[in-house]
């Protein structure tokens, strides 16, 4: 099966199909394009994903995009490891964890939302940096709350790593950008630590993707 993933380096959601496909065993080829510089805007991206965003994955012709479906896309192709319990009541509260980053926390803190903040309100560096410090806590303060009432064990489902702990680790991953102390956040840290302790999630951590070694230089 050939499967493209156009996506960026430092991508939360890119983050999250990029583990994903590894817990998988899929391999796929990444394309990179560059949100910060306005690629997606650009007619060869527009023919590939008309919403203009990252991820987007291409499998045998098809074209998926938005990373929750993306993930239980691969769930349905490719049903071992499953990212979602089939448990109807499990299954509902992995999503639930899952779209307390993909829905809530996230989707406030993406360029095209800094941009706006900026050309709208003036925002600058210091506001923006605010801005983004408040919904990362936020989201990870939430996160702590749940954990802290149903332990992971070790991981939030069970004892492998599912659309939960992706997301989950994404949200890290955003703390990470920001340098923030996780200390707070005791239950989330823990968790995220066994995650990244996966080939899977080390090696799709932002931090090691090429894109970011090259603006590292």
């Amino acid at each position: 099966m050939g499967i493209q993933l156009y996506g960026f380096w430092r991508s939360l959601a890119s983050f999250r199909v990029r583990v994903a496909l590894k817990l998988k065993g899929l391999s796929f080829e990444e394309i990179a394009v560059d949100i910060l510089s306005g690629e997606q805007f650009k007619p060869d991206y527009d023919a590939v994903n008309t919403e203009r965003v990252v991820p987007t994955l291409v499998h045998d012709d098809r074209r998926i995009f938005q990373s929750l479906a993306i993930l239980e896309y691969l769930d349905d192709i490719a049903p071992e490891p499953r990212l979602l319990p089939i448990d109807p009541a499990e299954r509902a509260y992995a999503r639930a964890l899952a779209l307390m980053t993909v829905a809530d926390s996230h989707p406030l803190v993406t360029p095209r939302v800094r941009n706006h903040l900026i050309g709208q309100f003036g925002a600058d560096d210091a506001a923006i940096r605010t801005w983004a410090t408040h919904w990362a806590t936020e989201g990870l303060a939430t996160y702590e709350r749940l954990l802290a009432k149903r332990q992971p064990a070790p991981f939030t489902l069970g004892a492998g790593p599912g659309i939960a702990d992706i997301c989950i680790a994404g949200q890290v991953v955003g703390a990470h950008f920001l340098k923030l102390d996780l200390a707070p956040f005791p239950t989330v840290a823990q968790l995220a630590d066994r995650c990244f302790t996966l080939p899977a999630f080390a090696t799709s951590h932002p931090f090691e993707q090429p894109g970011y070694r090259l603006t590292a230089r």
